[in-house]
């Protein structure tokens, strides 16, 4: 990644990692070392969003995040949802849209449809 090679800070979580080290974080020094990290990185990867349901708590655990990384970190996010499908998912709207209105503003949107890279190479293999 041109990035790493010009010397920015980046980490790379799945959100199921994301989650468990937000809310270990005030009592494992493991977790708080890592969100630390998070904070102080210039790019910010979240993987997976939408593929395991996210509890309230945990949203809300997501969101206090999105909010301390705007305007300051850039951020890449993977979905398998739509943004419409969000407020269920994290289980309040309100939250959802102000999650929402940070990620997206200043945001580029890509839509990735089709077949699935690791589905096209295991078929070429058989």
């Amino acid at each position: 990644m041109v990035a790493v090679e010009k010397g920015y800070k980046i980490c790379f979580e799945r959100i199921t990692n994301l989650i468990r080290l937000l809310k270990t974080a005030e009592v494992q020094k493991t977790s708080e070392y890592r969100v630390r990290r998070i904070m102080k990185s210039d790019l910010v990867i979240i993987d997976e969003i939408g593929y395991t349901p996210i509890e309230k708590r945990e949203a809300n655990l997501f969101f206090n995040l999105i909010s301390e990384l705007y305007e300051k970190t850039s951020l890449i996010v993977t979905s398998n949802k739509s943004f419409d499908a969000w407020a269920e998912m994290m289980g309040d709207t309100v939250m959802t849209t102000a999650l929402l209105d940070r990620l997206l503003h200043h945001a580029r949107v890509f839509t990735l449809n089709g077949e699935s890279y690791r589905i096209k190479i295991s078929r070429k293999e058989v």
